[in-house]
């Protein structure tokens, strides 16, 4: 999950004045910053300053609401400045928010200014960002209606540009997550003979999420919370931890797919409870060139851990509590069939259907050529297709003609990616 960051422009607009705009602009350098991080809602960091003990900077991000443990009667002062111009070009990592977070925005140090203590200042914040989402609600779906009336060709010169546009502003309203969705159909505007219909598939989805925000308090709570993280709402880690659904097992680490760009390195991790057959997905990122954390355990390892579930329709994303317990390997676990797995599926998208990603796991499979492409064929001669760009070989090399378990991630409209295979109990992790 990647972040929509101001700009640096924007970012300078709040500061009070000129000086603490160049101040801020000078403290915009790693080197005098530690333990950064950002968890979406809040971005933190230490600030090496006068003094021994290094500035304790928080930035609430919906607000914006500012804590700097410097004597500035600023606000927000250089030190916050200069964090945010630090994350917004994009060298702050995703973190978990560190235990000394609450602290720094504890009531007695955070009384000076009164931003982050008055609970009826934080009430008109939330208010405030309410309207701008549902203003900017309201113009994409008077944008979208427009589309169905004139239809899609005109797009064809001018989508990418207008699409981006749309998308600038929806970071405005602060629903970065139908910017993100904005940003994906404008990356479909004419590639291929086929980018109608793409084009029309990402956009079909994004007036499913403004038709479902605009009737937010008719929806089940959970379907509501997906709608509200699908607009871009985040959900502060502390409270996943203190407040969300916690489930212990015994976790097989399906797999994990890393993803790498100019700006940031994503891995999804996925885990299947061995006892309540659950799925999770952990999710970590890093800043390009930069080593993510240690993964709970490698593929094909057996984890005791407890997982918090953050809340949704289909709860999938996770944080996890490892046990005292070592992980284990070479346990014997139920695969099972192309049908179990499209049913589970096909479940899990009934209750959202914004659904990207579904973890599968198959048992007594074997690659199979399908069209010009490949396949995981089961014993009942039923198969999912592999995505394009899927080395078939390594699969064809472990198998050798028998049956094999086989770890995927599912997408409906791209195919299977295969994450593990086992050869017997030892897992082989595929390209």
């Amino acid at each position: 999950m990647t972040e929509d960051r101001w700009s640096a422009a924007q970012v300078l607009a709040l500061a009070p004045d000129a000086a603490a705009a160049r101040a801020g602009q000078g403290l915009a350098s790693a080197a005098v910053w530690s333990a950064t991080g950002t968890s979406g809602r809040a971005v933190w960091g230490r600030c090496q300053g006068s003094r021994a003990t290094p500035y304790q900077v928080v930035a609430e991000l919906d607000g914006p609401a500012y804590r700097c443990s410097c004597p500035s009667r600023k606000s927000p002062c250089k030190h916050v400045l200069g964090l945010l111009l630090l994350w917004s070009a994009g060298t702050v990592p995703p973190a978990d928010e560190p235990d000394w977070l609450p602290e720094a925005t504890a009531p007695r140090q955070r009384a000076r200014t009164g931003e982050l203590a008055d609970p009826e200042a934080a009430r008109q914040r939330a208010a405030r960002r309410a309207d701008r989402v549902a203003a900017g609600v309201i113009e994409l779906d008077s944008w979208l209606t427009d589309q169905v009336r004139r239809g899609l060709s005109g797009l064809e010169q001018q989508g990418y540009t207008e699409l981006g546009r749309l998308a600038a502003r929806m970071v405005d309203a602060q629903a970065p997550g139908l910017a993100g969705s904005l940003r994906r159909a404008a990356a479909t505007v004419g590639r291929g003979h086929g980018w109608p219909g793409d084009l029309l598939q990402e956009l079909a989805m994004v007036h499913l999420a403004t038709a479902a925000h605009a009737r937010l308090d008719e929806l089940p709570a959970p379907l509501a919370e997906t709608v509200r993280s699908r607009i871009g709402r985040t959900v502060p880690t502390a409270s996943v931890l203190t407040g969300g659904e916690r489930l212990t097992d015994d976790w097989l680490v399906l797999g994990q797919v890393v993803e790498i760009d100019e700006r940031l390195t994503a891995r999804r991790l996925w885990l299947r409870g061995t006892t309540t057959g659950r799925p999770a997905l952990v999710l970590s990122f890093a800043p390009a060139g930069q080593s993510l954390d240690a993964p709970a355990g490698a593929p094909g390892a057996v984890v005791p851990a407890t997982l918090s579930f953050y809340p949704g329709a289909v709860p999938l994303r996770a944080l996890v509590t490892p046990a005292e317990e070592a992980p284990s390997y070479g346990a014997r676990w139920a695969a099972g069939t192309v049908t179990d797995a499209l049913t589970g599926y096909a479940e899990a998208l009934a209750a959202d259907p914004w659904l990207e990603r579904w973890p599968v796991l198959l048992g007594d499979v074997r690659p199979a050529r399908y069209g010009d492409g490949w396949a995981l064929v089961d014993a009942a001669g039923n198969g999912l297709p592999l995505s394009d760009g899927t080395d078939p070989w390594p699969l064809l090399s472990v198998g050798a003609g028998a049956g094999l378990t086989v770890a995927g991630e599912w997408n409906d409209r791209y195919g299977l990616r295969p994450m593990t295979c086992w050869d017997g109990d030892r897992a082989v992790v595929l390209p």
